[in-house]
């Protein structure tokens, strides 16, 4: 931390104290060169996690809209909540390790769909038919084939 008086960058903390809230350090330190007390704020910055959506915009990566698709993909099947939320952990996890902080519709809607594949076919199929499109009832059909010949 460089010293506001003289500039010198040495400076021992004399004091810290947390906000009320824990969204804030409040750190008293002494400068080493001039010895003069100054005080400083720490803050958690937080950069959020971006989905980039198919007409190009871009907007802020929503947990509880993954879960409200899932819910939708997974109702009156026979899917814990639990099991959901673990499916939108790895997502998010997925977009946490990234080291750029954006992913496309396309990548969060495959990865949907591999985990749904593995948890409850009719949910994928479900949801496969509102993420592809499905312009008519061959491309249905031909999905719900290679669903039935990849015996797993």
């Amino acid at each position: 931390m460089k010293c506001p008086f003289c500039g010198h960058l040495g400076d021992k903390v004399v004091d810290s104290r947390e906000s009320k809230e824990g969204e804030v350090i409040r750190r008293r330190r002494e400068c080493l060169d001039c010895g003069r007390r100054f005080t400083s704020y720490e803050r958690i910055d937080e950069i959020p996690y971006m989905v980039i959506k198919k007409d190009g915009t871009r907007e802020r990566f929503e947990r509880q809209k993954l879960i409200a698709g899932l819910l939708k993909a997974c109702e009156k099947r026979p899917v814990s909540v639990a099991a959901l939320e673990g499916v939108a952990d790895k997502i998010e996890a997925t977009l946490q390790e990234r080291p750029e902080k954006e992913m496309g519709t396309d990548e969060v809607g495959r990865l949907v769909m591999d985990e749904l594949k593995r948890l409850d076919k009719v949910a994928y199929v479900r949801f496969a038919s509102v993420y592809r499109h499905f312009r008519d009832i061959s491309e249905f059909m031909s999905e719900l084939k290679d669903l039935l010949n990849a015996k797993d």
